[in-house]
This record gives structure tokens, C-alpha cells and sequence, in this order.
């Protein structure tokens, strides 16, 4: 992600808006931080970062959102985790603070407008309050949302873990405009698996499956599916 030009004050007013770090920062850290940052725009479907890249800049998303995720040899993906407005990436900040490469992808799913932070400013600003617990939040957020990946990797079926998928999914609109591959690519499966999966759903009257379109048709026993080892819905955010 490259850097643009400067911040003038209308959109520092919306930067203000999206990053809650900055309304409670001191006006002397607020001046210091607009004259540090810069702005970048990346389209829908462009790589802000790829596995080995140096980390020369922490980006803070003021809109769109990121998809953080790993590749395995066989081309096979699985989401680590997404990166929303007012967010940031904690992988990106640890290989600055550690001097290491990045170890993912992150790919813009949305059109996204970022605040870019230069790496020897992320450092320097350790000892301010507001942006240490801002890092160290990122650091709390982020590490319970990996754990949460392995727990559904390690202890969950997969039938489970599409029922969990869609019915996240389904809190936005019981009509997902969603591939098979896209599906997998989330939970680090085959499009093959999901197929035979969804096609099990239907044929049991939970969804109805059309070309790049699922339709939720019984979202109460579509959840009872998301943890039946434990008995309870579990639906990962």
C-alpha cells in the first residue's frame, strides 16, 4: 500500500471519526499524527500486503475492509481474520516492531481508505498511552480471533463450520451473494467439500443453493448445527 499525499483538514475530521484511538489522544499527539500520516485508496480485489513483504508502514482503515488470511502449497486459502474501519492489522505491527517480514496476505474484499503510519512513528509512540494500549488492544483482539480459527479447525466438523459461516452471514441478509469457493476460502476447505456440504443443507430443507446465491430457508435449525459437540451455537465473529 503506497502512500499518497498529505491530510488537509476535512478529512482529518473524518479520520477523527473512524479511528476512536484519536478522540481520546491529546491535541499535541493529534498534531503529531496527521503530520506523520498520509492517505491511501485501494479498489476492491487489490493485495495490500503479500507473504515476505518488509512492513515500512502501519495502515489504519477509515473505510472498506481486509481479509488477512494464509495460502498452503496446494493453493488451498483459510482467513486468519478481517480488518475493519477504525481497525488495523496486528500481524503488520508486530513484523515492525520485530523487524520480521509479513507472514500472510491481505487483500482488500471492499474498496478501502487507509491512514498510513511510518514504522520508525510506530515505534517512537510506544510510550504514549493512547497508542500503546491501541497496539496492545490490536494484539488482544487479534490473538483471540486466531485461537478462535484453531478451536474450529482442531474440534469442529466442517458441516458445523459452514453452518457457523452462513449463519453469520445471515444476520446481514437471509439472501448471501457467496460462492462455493469463496466459502472455502474462508474456512481453508475445498469448493468440492462445500458443494457436497450445501447440497446436504438443501436436501434437508436449511438453504437453497443457486449460482453464486444461498438462500436461508430454516436459520433456527441451520444454527443448532453450528457447535453439536457441545449442544450450544457457537458462531464465530
Amino acid at each position: 500500500m503506497e502512500a499518497g499525499g498529505l491530510i488537509d483538514q476535512a478529512q482529518q475530521a473524518r479520520v477523527m471519526q473512524c479511528l476512536p484511538l484519536l478522540q481520546g489522544a491529546s491535541p499535541g499527539f493529534q498534531a503529531e499524527f496527521f503530520q506523520a500520516a498520509s492517505l491511501a485508496h485501494v479498489d476492491r480485489g487489490g493485495v495490500i500486503a503479500m507473504e515476505g513483504d518488509a512492513c515500512a508502514r502501519l495502515a489504519l482503515l477509515v473505510g472498506g475492509r481486509v481479509r488477512v488470511y494464509k495460502t498452503a502449497a496446494t493453493g488451498r486459502e483459510i482467513t486468519l481474520y478481517h480488518i475493519g474501519a477504525g481497525d488495523s492489522c496486528v500481524l503488520t505491527a508486530s513484523c515492525i516492531m520485530s523487524h520480521s517480514p509479513f507472514p500472510a496476505i491481505a487483500e482488500a474484499q471492499t474498496e478501502v481508505d487507509a491512514v498510513l503510519i511510518p514504522a520508525a512513528k510506530v515505534h517512537a509512540w510506544m510510550t504514549e498511552p493512547v497508542w500503546s494500549g491501541f497496539i496492545f488492544g490490536l494484539v488482544s483482539k487479534r490473538l483471540a480471533d486466531v485461537i478462535s480459527v484453531l478451536e474450529d479447525v482442531a474440534f469442529q466438523r466442517m458441516d458445523a463450520r459452514i453452518a457457523a459461516y452462513v449463519v453469520r452471514l445471515a444476520n446481514e441478509a437471509p439472501v448471501l451473494t457467496i460462492t462455493h469457493h469463496e466459502i472455502a476460502a474462508e474456512l481453508g476447505t475445498s469448493r468440492e467439500v462445500v458443494s457436497r456440504i450445501l447440497k446436504d443443507f438443501e436436501n434437508r430443507g436449511l438453504v437453497k443453493v443457486g449460482r453464486g446465491e444461498l438462500i436461508i430457508t430454516d436459520r433456527e435449525r441451520l444454527k443448532a448445527l453450528c457447535w453439536p459437540q457441545a449442544g450450544v451455537v457457537r458462531v464465530p465473529g
